[in-house]
């Protein structure tokens, strides 16, 4: 493994940075026109629409609103569990499906906000209670995924050094997500809020044979998305390049969350759901749903 990652820093080191520019644009332009178009989707759930931007961002399209000093004092937060407006809960058979998306949501959204705020059970008192609403889904084909993925898994192919190296996915039957959410204080009043939206690509997202393959991959995105704002306090800018922290690891690779309310939205597939992804197998194969309260 030390080799190849050498000869890609040779690769890259001795490749004019021209180059490399005009590579990064092109790739940018096959993600952006290799996608699932969803726009963006109010339900009328929010507190308030009014102090939300205009319009902004090319893969993930989001209106949103964060007031910095609003935050600053916030230290717990709990997250009431996402709902379904009822055009997006139509546009999805099943409702085990929906369960699924709803708390991949939910459980992105738990670990990481825990890097800054202490998590608390939903319906006990927090600083701030986080509401998310799936307003559209963009069910992914199954047919298309599975076609997609025998092409994309079998199509491979190696760099010098045996690099391994995968074909785009095919960009038909791609899925797509809509959320809206906002986070409240004690008061009812609302200290951040984003509307968003965002379809599959065929660079990013793996297919898998679900109808909510990717509206699953993509409620993490979201979340993480989201989460970020609260936790800066203001609007990201840029790409996130900074390494996870511990915690976020470890529950990612499916073990104890750093806090117990996190447990309420089961664990993470960890490894093996990275796995089953590649493979395009459907989510709830490997997906760690949370286990019933205990009967009193």
């Amino acid at each position: 493994m030390r080799s190849k990652l050498n000869l890609f820093r040779q690769f890259l080191g001795n490749t004019p940075k021209s180059l490399l520019r005009g590579c990064l644009t092109l790739l940018i332009a096959i993600v952006v026109t290799g996608c699932a178009s969803v726009a963006i989707k109010e339900a009328g759930t929010l507190t308030s629409y009014s102090n939300l931007s205009a319009p902004k961002g090319k893969l993930s399209k989001r209106r949103l609103y964060v007031d910095g000093q609003g935050l600053a004092s916030a230290k717990t937060v709990s997250i009431a569990p996402t709902t379904f407006s009822f055009s997006a809960a139509s546009r999805v058979k099943s409702q085990a499906d929906r369960a699924m998306v709803s708390n991949a949501l939910d459980r992105a959204l738990c670990v990481a906000l825990s890097d800054k705020y202490r998590m608390v059970p939903a319906g006990e008192s927090a600083d701030l209670t986080v509401r998310s609403v799936v307003t559209d889904l963009v069910p992914t084909n199954k047919a298309m995924a599975g076609v997609a993925t025998v092409v994309t898994v079998g199509s491979g192919f190696a760099l010098p050094g045996n690099v391994p190296v995968s074909v785009p996915r095919l960009p038909f039957g791609l899925g797509g997500l809509a959320v809206e959410a906002e986070a409240i204080d004690g008061g009812g009043v609302q200290r951040a809020a984003m509307v968003w939206a965002r379809g599959a690509n065929s660079i990013q997202d793996n297919p898998r044979v679900s109808e909510v393959g990717d509206a699953y991959g993509l409620a993490s995105k979201f979340a993480n998305e989201f989460s970020r704002m609260l936790v800066k306090g203001k609007e990201p800018k840029g790409l996130d390049i900074s390494l996870p922290s511990g915690q976020r690891m470890r529950s990612w690779l499916g073990g104890k969350p750093k806090y117990a309310a996190c447990d309420a939205f089961g664990r993470a597939p960890g490894i093996l759901g990275a796995v089953a992804a590649n493979y395009g197998a459907p989510p709830e194969w490997t997906d760690k749903s949370p286990r019933p309260a205990p009967a009193h």
